[in-house]
This record gives structure tokens, C-alpha cells and sequence, in this order.
């Protein structure tokens, strides 16, 4: 059972295997104990064996069925190693976190049932083989972004995805939560950003030209408690959550909940309710300093429950007709000397730039964030493209490659008919395997301000978590080797030898109830049949 993913450094097997029995003990230094309870649980639950905690990872006296991990401070910080042979198994990590990802790694080697969460019966041999592992990840921001203010996704939910995650080495959750379609976070001095912004009447039911509507009210957001739960939960497995407030468009929730918030001088903002449609809105935050006042307001109750160095303030997709028409709006453009509508907006971001950095945060944002002028320090979340990236890395910024013709998860996976609510291009197992997250006309130096890697599951038309399932896997098992993996140039990948390692993977998925996309086509269930969707035919651009 050496069928990794992602693929690892270095992988040398041996003959012979390690058994856990009643008698194994889990062995962790200062360093990895919170790795070691951890292990400890996750293999209790599945094997049913009453393994121990030992006392030191010394203590290994006729431990040749147990379990060591320990910190090797010659490791990178997540980097790790794993032995298996006949002293037991051996894991060493630069850091707790390499210990965790070489923890991940035994799981895999284990088997699928190791994915379980109580014992399919309690007469099975649980064996290691005999293997020795190096491995580290290629890039430090590997992420995932998950919309949950397009569709609610509960807090257990969310927990849930956070444990798919660490199960593929994935370690930033960008939380993508607030929007014109509802606002996910729970902030005490504006109350009615969750009693009226966190919830919209009805739903379009496909893509925004769909002439279908559900119309039951669809809503729900997370409690400040909820919060420091889903980061605790997502820090015990080494997972950074990114918040997202998206500013100055996607706010038509906000400016429902609080009208002033708008562009009142030229629209009836009272009249105003949270969009029940897909697409861009047009109503948009007015650049005022009573807005600006609030969002800090905001943003310093996201610092205390989120303690990531980014923090993301969108800035994509903001319609400028509104500042255009606003007398308002002219008048702040022609107080701070800017020429025109992309300047305010480059103002605005700025400004949270400047605010975010004064409190020892880091601003990132979508690349629309260079027009007008990029903050100073800001960081960029390349998604219409490379351009954007390429543009940014040059000019000294850090970047975070996620282009939407090539890692957005919503587009659909295959061009047949049966293809669920089918948006953009096709984007098949393969085309993610072969993405390239660094443009090779970067210079080394250029390329070393890519700090990674994300794949973006958008939930326009996913409306439920099997439709979050279906469109995350397979493909973000294969967008987790190219963002853990030092692959070879795309052309050279050895996708047959990846599909071969699948098979073994999707027995890991079956076992964690991952509701994925068959290899075959979508189970009669998995299809929307008469929900019209938005394909686009064709290959993507390339850049």
C-alpha cells in the first residue's frame, strides 16, 4: 500500500511489515505531542486496538510494533521522514507540522479502512510496510477556498473539509465569507449584519440565467465561538484559515443591512435586500469615511478570532457605474487627487493596506487590486489568469496562483451531457495533474514571490455538500500534488502512474464518505438533468 498522493520525494520499499497490535504504543517528544494525540485518537477509532501514549520516543524498549515521532531540527519545517522496519515506525519532522504531514502519510500506508471511524470488525491485521519516506512540500501556501457565503456550509461542515484537507497535505483554508448573496460572520457591533444580511428569501437554482428558483429563504452563519472552533480545529491540523471581507463590491449584503453603507445619492439603498441572483452586483460601498470607519470596526473583531498572518479583503468584480453617477463619490475623488474610478478604488484598498500593516497583518487580495496602482505590501490572489501574477511577481509582490481557467472547481469536469449544471471550460482529472502554478517566464527571483498555489470552489450551483463533494474530487487530490509535489514540467508528468495511484485513493475517499465524481461519469444521483447551466466550449487560454 505505497500508492502515495501526493507523490513523495522519495519512497524506498523493503520487504516486511510492521503490525499494530493491543500492545503498541504511540511515543511522541515535547515537539510532536500534539501530533501524537492526535495519531493516537484518529488510529483508536479506526482500528479499534487500545493503543497507549508512551512516555518518551525513547522509551521504545520491545516497541517493535509501536510508533515514534520526534522533531529533527536538520528537517525543513514541514518536511518530514518515515521509517518503517524492524524497530516500528519511526517518524521525524522539522517541526510539528512535517511530523503531522509524515502522520498523514502512515495513515495512507495503513489502508482506506484507517479512514474509518470505528472498526469494520475487530479480527483484522493493521500493517505498515517496511518503507522508508522523505518528503516536503514544494510550496507554503497550499489552499483551498471555500464559498460559503453563495451557499451556507455548516460548521460541521467546514470541520469536515478541514480533515479532507489535511488528509492531502493542503495547509490554507481561504474562507470566502461575505458577498452579495449573504454575510457568514458574526461581528458584535453590527448586529444586523447576521440578522439581516446573513440570509436572502430565495435562490437562483443554476446559473444566473437559469429561468428556475427555489424559493424557500437560504441562510445561516457562524457564531465568534464558531469561529475560534473551526481555526482551533484547522490549527491542530496545521491549516491556516485565510478570512475573506470582500470590499468594495460583492457588498449588497452589507449595504442591505446597513443602507448608509451604499452609494445613497444615487440609489434607493433602503429598498435594497440580499441579492438572490448570481453574477456581479452593482451596488457597491461608497468611499466615505463613515465606511471606512465601519469596516475597521469590522476587521478588528476578524483580527481577534483570526490569527493569520493574511487577511483578504477581495476587491474583485467592483462595478464603477455607481461611483461614476455619485456626486458624492466625485467630490471624495477630487479631495484626494485622483484621476479616476480604478484610482478610488486603489484608495480604498490602501487604505486597509496601510490598516491591516499597522496591526502586523498582511493585505491580500484578487488581482483586480492592481489596477489604479497595487498597495504597497499587498499580496495578489491571481485568479483571471496568469497576467495578473506575472505583473505583480515583477514588481516585487507576493502572489498566490490561482487562475480560473485552470484550478476554478466549479467548471465542470468532463463535456458529456450528464455533466451536473455545467459552468466554463472543461477541466478533467488530467488538466488539473498537469497545471503549472509558475510561469516559466518568470526569473528565479520573480518566481520565488509565488508563494503558492490555490484551487477556488465557488457554490453558485452547488447547493449542497455532495455537489461540494462532486466537484471538489478528484481533482483536488491532483491539485494537491501539484501544490505539494516537485513535478516535472507539465507535458512530463506521469499522469497514468497518478491515475494508478487513484485507484488506491478512491477507496480513501469511499471510506471518508466523499461523495466524488466516478471515473466513469456521475451516478444517476450526482446528475441535474433540466438545470441549465453556462459551459463554455474549447480550451481555456493559456495564460
Amino acid at each position: 500500500m505505497t500508492e502515495l498522493i501526493p507523490v513523495p520525494r522519495s519512497v524506498v520499499a523493503d520487504s516486511g511489515e510492521v503490525r499494530l497490535t493491543a500492545r503498541s504504543r504511540i511515543h511522541a517528544d515535547s515537539a510532536t505531542e500534539d501530533v501524537g494525540h492526535w495519531l493516537l485518537a484518529v488510529l483508536r477509532q479506526a482500528t479499534g486496538l487500545p493503543l497507549r501514549e508512551g512516555r518518551h520516543p525513547g522509551d521504545t524498549e520491545g516497541d517493535a510494533d509501536g510508533i515514534r515521532l520526534r522533531a529533527d531540527p536538520a528537517l525543513g519545517p514541514e518536511e518530514y521522514r518515515l521509517v518503517s522496519g524492524p524497530d516500528g515506525v519511526l517518524i521525524e519532522g522539522g517541526g510539528a507540522a512535517g511530523a503531522f504531514w509524515g502522520a498523514q502519510t502512515l495513515r495512507q500506508l495503513l489502508g482506506p479502512d484507517a479512514y474509518r471511524r470505528a472498526p469494520l470488525r475487530r479480527d483484522r491485521t493493521w500493517a505498515v510496510p517496511y518503507v522508508t519516506v522523505e518528503d516536503g512540500p514544494r510550496f507554503r501556501w497550499r489552499g483551498l477556498l471555500l464559498d460559503v457565503a453563495r451557499h451556507f456550509m455548516p460548521k460541521d461542515g467546514v470541520l469536515r473539509y478541514l480533515d479532507l484537507m489535511a488528509a492531502h497535505k493542503l495547509n490554507v483554508l481561504h474562507f470566502h465569507l461575505t458577498d452579495d448573496q449573504g454575510w457568514r460572520i458574526e461581528i458584535g457591533k453590527y448586529p444586523r449584519l447576521t440578522e439581516t444580511a446573513s440570509w436572502r428569501a430565495r435562490t437562483k437554482f443554476g446559473h444566473r440565467a437559469s429561468p428556475l428558483w427555489d424559493e424557500k429563504p437560504h441562510g445561516g452563519f457562524y457564531t465568534q465561538d464558531d469561529i475560534r472552533e473551526i481555526v482551533a480545529y484547522a490549527a491542530e491540523r496545521h491549516i491556516t484559515v485565510v478570512p475573506e471581507i470582500d470590499v468594495p463590491g460583492h457588498s449588497q449584503a452589507a449595504i442591505a443591512a446597513y443602507p448608509e453603507l451604499g452609494n445613497t445619492d444615487v440609489v434607493d439603498t433602503g429598498a435594497l435586500s440580499v441579492w438572490d441572483d448570481w453574477g456581479i452586483s452593482p451596488h457597491v460601498l461608497a468611499p466615505t469615511d463613515d465606511t471606512l470607519r465601519f469596516y475597521e470596526g469590522v476587521f478588528e473583531e476578524v483580527l481577534a478570532l483570526f490569527p493569520s498572518e493574511f487577511v483578504h479583503v477581495g476587491g474583485d468584480e467592483c462595478p464603477k457605474d455607481q461611483w461614476r453617477r455619485s456626486a458624492a463619490a466625485r467630490k471624495r475623488m477630487g479631495e484626494l487627487g485622483l484621476k479616476d474610478e480604478d484610482e478610488l478604488q486603489s484608495w480604498f484598498i490602501g487604505h486597509f493596506d496601510r490598516w491591516l500593516s499597522a496591526r502586523g497583518r498582511r493585505l491580500i487580495g484578487w488581482d483586480e487590486i492592481l489596477q489604479g496602482g497595487l498597495a504597497e505590501g499587498a499580496a495578489v490572489s491571481s485568479w483571471r489568469g496568469y497576467a495578473g501574477g506575472i505583473a505583480a511577481a515583477r514588481a516585487g509582490h507576493d502572489v498566490v496562483m490561482c487562475p480560473e481557467q485552470q484550478v476554478y472547481l466549479d467548471h465542470r469536469q468532463d463535456g458529456g451531457p450528464d455533466e451536473p449544471v455545467p459552468i466554463g471550460y472543461v477541466r478533467t482529472l488530467e488538466d488539473v495533474h498537469r497545471f503549472e502554478p509558475v510561469p516559466p517566464e518568470l526569473t528565479p527571483e520573480e518566481a520565488a514571490q509565488v508563494l503558492g498555489t490555490q484551487a477556488n470552489l465557488w457554490t453558485e450551483v452547488l447547493e449542497d455538500p455532495a455537489r461540494v463533494d462532486y466537484q471538489a474530487f478528484p481533482r483536488l487530490a491532483a491539485f494537491a500534488e501539484v501544490a505539494w509535489s516537485r513535478l516535472p514540467a507539465p507535458a512530463e508528468r506521469d499522469f497514468a502512474d497518478f491515475e494508478r495511484r487513484m485507484g488506491a485513493h478512491y477507496a480513501r475517499l469511499d471510506a471518508l464518505g466523499v461523495a466524488y465524481r466516478p471515473p466513469g461519469g456521475p451516478k444517476p444521483w450526482q446528475r441535474r438533468p433540466g438545470v441549465p447551466g453556462r459551459p463554455i466550449e474549447g480550451a481555456p487560454p493559456g495564460r
